[in-house]
């Protein structure tokens, strides 16, 4: 506020200088124009050989003297000197007109005194009028104006830097709530808000905003606290295991079946590899921006390679009648259809079915609603094009016993597993489904789950943006 206070200083300072230089630039022009208005009067009478003697002069601070080339006064007021001219003639320009200053006991005014001399007679007989004009009175004005300015401008400035004073502190008032109530956020352990002013204002939409940032914060902490104690209660159970079948072979080492207690550790250790390595992709996932200008992956292929590595049956494919191109990471997508098939062959009767179809742009659009409305997709319907294949359709389905209506969004939670039979896996940790779901969205696709078309049963519906078949064989 201190700056602010002293900028409009120099600027009150500025304008007064330039004030007072205007009023006497003002005054000293109605000056001058008055006595180029006598001047031009008593020129017009001597072009007519009619000046009069003494020439007529209204008011006493104005002095006349017409003078020929020799300097000599021809006519001039009652108050003006008839011996001495008022400017010495070597001064003078006889061709044009002047304005002059000369010494006020030469002219018997008081205060600086301005002349102003203008061509008259004729030719024959040049002469000049002269007419003194005293600038007491501009003078005088302008020392007023300055007096009024020195005594006015500390008060003026005394006013606004208090009126600025609590302008700028009811301004900042609600900040420092703010920043008070940011300070006790730091200072304790749990959640907390800022005050948010009444106001509708930029400081009430900032509080807002920080608001819903701190919210974010909160969540995000809330969900790493959990996801930290989840990872660390997966990663003991191996640990423990391992520990355990150790210390009992260690004691009964001689009875000890070292051929079980191996296969045990390796199967142990394999479940706390998978752990680790999902983790670490999650990990990344959050950290790292989606891959930009990854090639064309044609979907029937990657559908039939993924297929190759389960017995056939329960796995079987239903390739599409051309070839599907989608836009992405092959190795994300492969990661995605493993971890879809993985979890339908864990949990099926007999029969897994995977599938992909172009699908019109009215069911792409109905299905990414729905996808988006659930979260499940990050723009609803973003880059649809007119005509079929705006977006692929990829399916997983198994003939198990399905998941709950409820629980179908909430299975996509990283270390969620559900109460019944179908998420009893062997050795999963519930984030087969949550990698699946960051893949996708990476990829600029949704997933949904939803019945399966022969009851019991579940499908996954995978929904990847489509690529023209000729950019796929470029």
């Amino acid at each position: 506020m201190a700056i602010g206070v002293f900028g409009l200083t120099i600027g009150l300072a500025v304008g007064g200088v330039v004030l007072l230089g205007a009023l006497g630039f003002v005054l000293q022009r109605t000056v001058d124009t008055e006595a180029f208005r006598t001047a031009d009067a008593v020129a017009l009478l001597a072009a007519e050989d009619a000046l009069p003697d003494p020439l007529p002069v209204a008011g006493g601070q104005v002095r006349v003297q017409v003078v020929d080339e020799q300097g000599r006064i021809r006519a001039a007021s009652i108050d003006a000197d008839r011996l001495v001219p008022m400017v010495r003639p070597e001064r003078l320009d006889r061709g044009g007109r002047q304005r002059l200053e000369v010494p006020a006991e030469r002219v018997g005014l008081v205060g600086p005194v301005r002349v102003v001399a203008v061509p008259a007679g004729t030719a024959a007989d040049p002469l000049t009028v002269l007419v003194a004009r005293s600038m007491a009175d501009v003078r005088h004005s302008t020392h007023v104006v300055r007096a009024i300015l020195l005594v006015a401008f500390p008060l003026l400035v005394a006013v606004l830097a208090g009126v600025a004073w609590r302008v700028v502190g009811a301004t900042l008032r609600p900040v420092e709530a703010l920043r008070r109530g940011a300070e006790e956020i730091t200072g304790r352990a749990g959640a907390g808000r800022l005050p948010v002013p009444a106001s509708a204002d930029e400081i009430h939409r900032l509080a807002v905003t920080l608001n819903g940032m701190l919210g974010r914060l909160e969540s995000a902490r809330v969900r790493q606290r959990a996801f930290v104690s989840d990872a660390a209660h997966e990663l003991r159970s191996p640990l423990t295991n391992i520990r355990t079948e150790l210390e009992v072979a260690q004691r009964l080492a001689d009875r000890t079946d070292w051929t079980a207690v191996t296969a045990n550790l390796l199967a142990d250790t394999e479940r706390l590899s998978r752990l680790v390595d999902d983790l670490l992709l999650l990990a990344r996932l959050d950290e790292t921006p989606p891959a930009r200008g990854t090639g064309p992956v044609e979907l029937g292929a990657l559908l039939t390679e993924v297929a190759a590595r389960y017995p056939s049956p329960p796995v079987r494919v239903t390739l599409p009648t051309g070839p599907l191109w989608t836009i992405g990471t092959v190795e994300e997508l492969r990661r995605v259809l493993a971890n879809l098939v993985d979890n339908a062959v864990r949990h099926a009767h007999g029969s897994v079915v995977l599938a992909a179809e172009a699908v019109p742009l009215g069911e792409a659009v109905s299905l990414a609603g729905a996808m988006s409305a659930t979260g499940a997709m990050v723009a609803t319907g973003a880059g649809l094009r007119p005509g079929v294949g705006a977006y692929h359709l990829v399916t997983v389905t198994d003939d198990g016993p399905g998941i709950a209506v409820v629980d179908r969004e909430r299975v996509f939670d990283r270390f969620t597993r559900l109460d019944d039979g179908r998420a009893r896996d062997d050795g999963g940790a519930g984030l087969g489904l949550a990698i699946v779901r960051e893949l996708v969205r990476r990829a600029g696709g949704g997933i949904t789950l939803t019945d399966a078309p022969e009851q019991p049963g579940l499908r996954v519906c995978l929904l990847l943006p489509a690529l023209p078949p000729e950019d796929g064989h470029r």
